[in-house]
């Protein structure tokens, strides 16, 4: 970290001794990201333990025109969390700011600090006989704030909705270091400019988020948990069709899985195996809920199956028959980031098409890169219910890699979600990783309303400078 003894000693008043991270082996997990791809340094890093500090320390850099950089759990993938190498912002880590402040089960509504752990919640929720429906791999350590900011999708959003769904109020911290207190948990709020929205998915760059009041939704009592073998990604969105005619709304999840993927999984991560005798180049992995126990769920989940196999769509499929069996479903999409990285070097994207155009994209996306990069490995997999695909790719092992190759496959994916009316960020957000691509895709009038909301908010360019614009 740089060194500033006076304006350490300045936000010290504030925070306190435990709110300042002084080691420098402890700083380096604030300053490097989930990925490793992005590294920087700080003036200082402070753990405000309320929301008068987050506002006390941000008063304070917007007085000397210090660059201040929000953090949540720092589980994030496109740096949005990650100071640059100037050494002159100072981090504001949320993760002191803990507190779950209430459920209140009646209004189906939890009101919880930013730094709240998204796993905590979950469990809070759960002790009420409710069920806060957002769900990711990272939900163990990414926290409420950090969601906000990027709108956070994961498996659920196809019933339950993204972050942007579930969220009901905010308060925040604005750039000059007044709070604005949107803390309502109303259902309908049709009283002028709804200004949440402009911090949910707004990656720091327009205010901290201090606190957040989410909706709840009534527990799943029943479950059941299929990973069915499909041939094409065609067939598996025929499959969605056939299950909610079934299955209806009760269908919680169905992501789409690559062989490639699966064979990563079970390479790297301990205590897999792969549940078919033969190999298909295609998998979903579903799950449907019901509220009502006792109900007959499994029946009609069996019946879409057993249709989708009479038609060719599911030439295999395996239902879980314990929550163990469960468990060892989930496990094998839900370690495929871990397994990715385990290869080294990998471009990863959250892209977004039209659920009905997903097939005829990624077989043209793939055809796209395989012609410019011959040999890349395309690992693809994601939220196909929403259309939310994180198509991914690992460089040829035999060809040698220029220092723009990452760039290079963006620039050609990117391309193709343009020529499908797509999105570069269905749920990761866009950080310092996709500035570049975000003024490629967006339109003129797009980038130019999005650079006056952040001039009016912040004239003085201090609120997670170098990211998203």
């Amino acid at each position: 970290m740089a060194d500033d003894p006076h304006l350490r000693r300045r936000l010290r008043d504030i925070v306190g001794e435990r709110g300042i991270v002084a080691d420098e082996a402890e700083a380096a997990a604030y300053l490097t990201d989930w990925r490793r791809a992005f590294r920087g340094r700080a003036a200082a890093i402070v753990r405000p333990a309320s929301t008068e500090e987050v506002a006390a320390v941000v008063k304070l850099c917007a007085g000397a025109g210090i660059p201040i950089v929000p953090q949540g759990g720092n589980t994030g993938m496109c740096g949005g969390a990650i100071a640059d190498d100037s050494g002159r912002s100072v981090v504001i880590a949320m993760g002191r700011m803990n507190r779950i402040v209430d459920v209140d089960a009646r209004n189906d509504a939890a009101t919880v600090e930013a730094g709240c752990v998204l796993a905590d919640l979950q469990a809070a929720a759960a002790r009420e006989g409710r069920l806060f429906p957002l769900s990711l791999a990272a939900e163990g350590s990414c926290q409420i704030g950090g969601n906000v900011a990027t709108n956070a999708g994961g498996i659920s959003v196809l019933r339950y909705g993204n972050t942007r769904e579930l969220t009901l109020g905010l308060e925040a911290v604005l750039p000059d270091g007044r709070v604005w207190n949107g803390l309502r948990s109303l259902r309908k709020d049709n009283a002028g400019y709804d200004l949440k929205q402009l911090f949910i998915g707004g990656e720091g760059t327009l205010g901290i988020v201090t606190q957040a009041v989410v909706k709840l939704h009534p527990a799943i009592l029943e479950r059941s948990t299929v990973l069915a073998a499909v041939a094409t990604v065609d067939a598996a969105v025929a499959l969605l069709g056939r299950l909610r005619e079934h299955c209806g709304d009760t269908i919680s999840a169905f992501e789409l899985v690559s062989r490639r993927c699966l064979d990563l999984v079970l390479q790297h991560t301990p205590a897999t195996r792969d549940p078919f005798a033969h190999a298909s180049a295609w998998y979903v992995l579903a799950e449907v809920g019901d509220t009502r126990a006792g109900g007959d769920l499994r029946d009609r989940l069996e019946a879409g199956l057993l249709g989708a196999g009479e038609n060719g769509i599911v030439t295999d499929a395996v239902i879980a028959e314990s929550i163990a069996q469960r468990e060892a479903l989930w496990r094998l999409r839900e370690t495929l980031p871990e397994a990715i990285r385990a290869e080294g070097l990998a471009f990863r994207s959250d892209i977004a098409v039209a659920v009905g155009r997903v097939p005829a994209f990624v077989e043209a996306a793939e055809g796209d890169l395989l012609r410019e990069f011959p040999g890349i490995r395309i690992v693809c997999f994601g939220h196909l219910g929403d259309g939310n695909l994180h198509f991914n790719a690992l460089p040829n092992r035999d060809a040698p890699l220029s220092s723009d190759w990452g760039r290079d496959v963006g620039r050609v994916l990117y391309d193709a979600v343009r020529g499908y009316d797509g999105s570069i960020s269905a749920e990761h957000g866009i950080g310092q990783a996709k500035r570049a691509a975000l003024l490629r895709c967006k339109s003129e009038i797009e980038i130019e309303l999005m650079r006056k909301v952040k001039q009016m908010l912040d004239p003085d360019g201090l609120m997670n400078p170098g990211k998203l614009l």
